[in-house]
């Protein structure tokens, strides 16, 4: 199949899925494995939201495809001693994961910067993010930066994850995203969930998220 052909058919499927709950969803597609004339192709098709995980693919991406207009987001690790280099080219940065890191970037910001808190719901001790307990503890120090803005949660489930045990990882962090959004906090609206990926997107669709990160699905 064509690029054009799987967005159609993911595109299709989101649709179909939110049928089903009431709320939309934005489709982010997921370059990190193809050169940008195969992300170029994915703009053309309709995906207008693009994702890197490196912070040399992002600015050589964006670079290559600046007569295009897109919505990008920064989806892996960042280092703080990079956070200079690219924290004002994003629109979305999905991966805040340490106290550390939120400093440097409303240090670095020159506006506000939209960012989802990666919380490990799974607890998998190879991924990155805060634990769900220790949100309560972090949450007031990051409402004090002005240049930080918590605009929702990141979560990812573990790749061999069961049906069920998707929908146990990710109603949890729905719920933690409806508790944290009660509370309020200034800089932290958190009303939207990044979670789903091209293995799982319509259960997380179907569980709350508002975005979902598509990579292999487009490029099969």
């Amino acid at each position: 199949m064509t690029i054009s052909e799987n967005v159609a058919d993911v595109l299709t499927n989101v649709a179909n899925t939110e049928t089903q709950t009431g709320h939309k969803t934005t489709v982010i597609g997921v370059t990190k494995y193809v050169d940008a004339d195969q992300a170029r192709a994915l703009v053309e098709a309709g995906i207008t939201h693009i994702a890197e995980n490196r912070t040399e693919l992002f600015l050589d991406k964006q670079e290559k495809l600046s007569d295009l207009s897109i919505t990008w987001h920064l989806i892996g690790t960042l280092q703080r001693r990079k956070v200079k280099d690219v924290i004002n080219r994003v629109d979305y940065f999905h991966a805040l994961d340490s106290i550390k890191l939120a400093h440097e970037i409303d240090k670095r910001a020159n506006h506000v910067i939209k960012c989802f808190l990666q919380v490990n719901v799974s607890g998998e001790a190879s991924k990155h993010g805060f634990s769900p307990d220790e949100l309560a503890v972090v949450l007031p120090e990051i409402s004090n930066l002005s240049k930080v803005e918590i605009v929702g949660l990141m979560t990812m489930a573990p790749i061999d994850a069961s049906e069920a045990e998707l929908g146990d990882i990710f109603d949890k962090a729905k719920s933690l995203q409806m508790v944290i959004a009660s509370q309020a906090l200034p800089h932290i609206p958190c009303t939207e969930l990044s979670m789903g990926m091209s293995q799982d997107y319509q259960q997380a669709i179907l569980h709350g998220a508002t975005f979902v990160r598509i990579g292999s699905k487009f490029f099969k």
